[in-house]
């Protein structure tokens, strides 16, 4: 038998695993939950650290088909930023992973969505964005490109909401956008996310199986892989791992340190994108969207942000962890406060 696998603290990857999907075959959630394996798994993250949100839809039942050790809360219907933010000022030490749709979020809950990210939460925000209500009959989402089409009905007339193009101006520090068959990148893109401090936003176009696997939509996997511009060649190298043990893209390329010493490395395709420049990733989404093509990648990058842990100055040890006595001040010292209202 061969030996099994462990990752950089002792621990198979069988332990990042969850249940078996209850999803259409050859749903692109699926490939999205594996990826959301393997990159806890390899980016060494203890899953008993790690707290999986969720809303209502397709997209917010995957979580109970990865990280089974890990703790998890689905939330009603677009309200998983906040039930995270409350989750977060508790117990910041946890690594939090919120998993949405572009119903749940582009549509009930995009309010809770824009507040999360104006606060800059400490959290990866997964979008699993297939287009259509999966759950009941496949109606359009919000999301979806205007003149797409689903296997039955007309097109939609609506323009759609650039769930990318609204994080990146609400000043988002991390951007990206990937296809849910496009596995190395995606990978390279949520183990960076995972490192990210502050939000980590990742908008995955995931073909629906069901309503929208015909070439006249937009969001099928034959017009994504026909019609996909990949933005830059992304690689993701863990702090923990020797430089020179990593393969190097061929073509220039450019580090992105991130908070915890690891790097994102980038293979450019033009030297002139600057993915510091949140200007340069709205201008690469309008033209995409011109062009009906999916720009895919890292969009933006800034860590220079606080996250809204630090903004709300809490101590280093998590609320949850804290003992009584610091919680709860003594009779002398509530009088004490008292007294300057009573002043």
């Amino acid at each position: 038998m061969r030996p099994v696998k462990l990752n950089v603290i002792d621990l198979p990857k069988s332990d990042y695993t969850g249940g078996p999907s209850s999803l259409c075959p050859g749903c692109g959630h699926d490939q999205i939950s594996g990826v959301i394996i393997q990159a806890c798994w390899e980016n060494g993250i203890d899953p008993r650290r790690i707290a999986k949100m969720s809303g209502i839809g397709c997209s917010s039942k995957t979580p109970a088909y990865f990280l089974g050790k890990s703790h998890g809360f689905n939330t009603v219907h677009g309200r998983m930023p906040s039930v995270t933010t409350g989750a977060n000022m508790v117990n910041k030490d946890l690594v939090y992973l919120g998993v949405s749709g572009d119903g749940d979020s582009a549509s009930i809950g995009i309010g809770q969505f824009i507040h999360a990210i104006r606060r800059n939460l400490n959290m990866v925000y997964i979008i699993e964005n297939n287009g259509v209500y999966g759950l009941t009959k496949g109606q359009y989402s919000a999301t979806v490109q205007k003149g797409s089409k689903k296997r039955k009905g007309a097109p939609n007339k609506q323009p759609p909401i650039d769930m990318c193009k609204l994080a990146i101006n609400l000043g988002c520090g991390f951007v990206a956008r990937s296809f849910s068959g496009a596995k190395k990148q995606l990978t390279a893109l949520m183990k960076a996310a995972l490192s990210h401090r502050g939000m980590a936003v990742i908008d995955v176009i995931s073909p629906c199986v069901t309503f929208a696997n015909n070439d006249e939509s937009y969001n099928s996997y034959g017009y994504v892989k026909d019609h996909g511009e990949e933005l830059h060649g992304i690689d993701y190298i863990h702090h923990f791992q020797p430089l020179n043990e990593v393969d190097i893209p061929e073509g220039g390329y450019e580090d992105v340190q991130l908070f915890d010493g690891s790097v994102l490395r980038l293979e450019t395709l033009s030297s002139e994108y600057d993915h510091t420049d949140p200007t340069a990733a709205i201008g690469a989404l309008h033209n995409a969207e011109i062009d009906k093509k999916h720009v895919t990648g890292l969009l933006h990058h800034n860590t220079e942000m606080p996250t809204a842990d630090e903004n709300q100055g809490l101590v280093d040890t998590p609320l949850c962890d804290l003992p009584p006595d610091m919680l709860r001040p003594n009779p002398e010292k509530h009088e004490e406060i008292m007294a300057r209202f009573r002043a």
